[in-house]
């Protein structure tokens, strides 16, 4: 019981983006996924299209009003500190984008909530999967996804990172 009141009280700290929302989005963005970066070490002359360093004002915008992308935010004490998108494929899948936590409300359950209300939305949107990328040297992140129900699919190298881009899935 004192689970499903926890899950309870954390889905309705996540809220629909609003485009207002928008400049707060990518400070968590990027300060979240900077902590990876920091942690692997890899910085922003290295790794320029790497989502802490990459992501801007601009292309949120991009994503919230030309691909009408759903955006989510948890909330807490009315500031923005976790996030997520769904971007839906040309098939029945979906891809989860910066799904993230500030790290100072990290182990908390707050990723885990977000994670489950983005199934929750892909399946709303008609999706069967939901694709997740992930660095993959990032092996704390990859457990957790696996632990959360997600399987591993394949790893790819990009010459433009310096590190390794793993791919996940997990079927809804």
């Amino acid at each position: 019981m004192q689970n499903e009141l926890s899950e309870d009280i954390n889905n309705k700290n996540i809220r629909a983006v609003c485009k207002n929302d928008l400049e707060q989005c990518v400070e968590v963005i990027r300060s979240s996924f900077k902590t990876v970066a920091d942690e692997l070490g890899f910085t922003e002359k290295e790794a320029p299209r790497f989502t802490a360093f990459a992501t801007t004002l601009q292309r949120l915008l991009y994503h919230y009003e030309q691909e009408k992308r759903p955006m989510f935010a948890y909330w807490e004490d009315e500031q923005i500190v976790g996030y997520y998108s769904l971007l839906k494929q040309n098939n029945d899948e979906c891809e989860l984008n910066n799904l993230c936590v500030l790290e100072e409300y990290r182990h908390n359950n707050i990723g885990k909530s977000l994670l489950k209300h983005a199934f929750s939305e892909a399946e709303k949107m008609g999706c069967c999967r939901l694709n997740i990328g992930i660095v993959e040297e990032n092996t704390k992140l990859r457990n957790w996804y696996e632990v959360n129900g997600a399987k591993h699919i394949k790893t790819q190298k990009y010459d433009f990172f310096p590190f390794t881009c793993g791919y996940m899935r997990k079927e809804l």
